[in-house]
């Protein structure tokens, strides 16, 4: 027979333990926010760079936005002429969640390259618009590939290239250019959603469909490039954060949502 007072202890032990344990459930911070960093109806916060143009020259009227679409159009070029741009947000980031919603509508423009055909990318850890030069095709940086389906044949999206940049993946050092995912394929002019997770250098992961299809660690400029060997300053190539661009690389693409979620 239990005694009152080991009775009155238990209860008063369980209370407590029940106090402690709301205690911590309440004490649990919530959630970040998602932020958009489109807001749907202007470039507002977002910043041009294109090949052969001076900062902020948004060529041709490539990028504009409006009725919730962020789009990467060519209805007034006669030729690529190997004009590649990129949209560059105003600030750059170290630890987030990046949520991007994409698709690929309509034609190549004429006298795109064959390999960008349905091709576009998300840049991450990408140096500044500023520190572009006037020339160069592409910012130092990691390119979250997003390729489209042809119709036919496999292609899979959220892969990485890596311009000006290496990554280290399995403790190696990565040096090839462009790596594919496992991914399946998305044909015709489908909305995607590729979330980004990336914790400064320690580890960037890339999700489709809730499957991580990458996941790397310290991104780092490559000094055997001449845009990256030309940013390492001090010695140092190891990549902690840096600006987010959408890039313009002759195929027209949507983004319906840009969206950040800080770490």
């Amino acid at each position: 027979m239990n005694s009152p007072l080991l009775y009155r202890t238990t209860a008063a032990a369980g209370t407590l333990l029940l106090a402690g344990l709301a205690a911590m459930v309440i004490a649990t911070p919530a959630q970040p926010e998602w932020i958009p960093l489109f807001n749907g109806k202007d470039l507002d916060g977002w910043t041009p760079k294109f090949k052969g143009e001076d900062l902020g020259v948004n060529y041709l009227d490539t990028f504009s936005a409006g009725d919730g679409v962020l789009r990467v159009s060519y209805d007034k070029y006669k030729n690529f002429d190997s004009r590649f741009g990129h949209l560059f947000y105003k600030s750059k980031f170290k630890s987030y969640n990046l949520r991007v919603e994409y698709r690929f509508v309509g034609e190549q423009c004429p006298g795109g390259p064959g390999w960008a055909t349905r091709n576009n990318g998300v840049m991450i850890f990408s140096q500044s618009p500023e520190s572009m030069l006037k020339d160069q095709d592409f910012p130092a940086s990691v390119e979250v590939q997003l390729l489209g389906g042809d119709g036919k044949n496999e292609r899979h999206t959220a892969n990485i290239c890596t311009p000006g940049t290496h990554i280290v993946m399995d403790g190696k050092l990565i040096t090839q250019h462009c790596i594919d995912s496992k991914s399946k394929t998305y044909h015709g002019d489908q909305w995607v959603t590729v979330l980004l997770e990336v914790r400064g250098d320690a580890v960037t992961k890339h999700v489709i469909d809730g499957e991580t299809v990458f996941s790397y660690e310290q991104p780092q400029l490559d000094p055997n490039d001449a845009d990256g060997k030309r940013l390492i300053k001090d010695g140092l190539v190891r990549l902690h954060e840096g600006y987010i661009a959408i890039q313009a690389e002759s195929h027209p693409t949507e983004f319906r949502k840009i969206e950040i979620q800080p770490l």
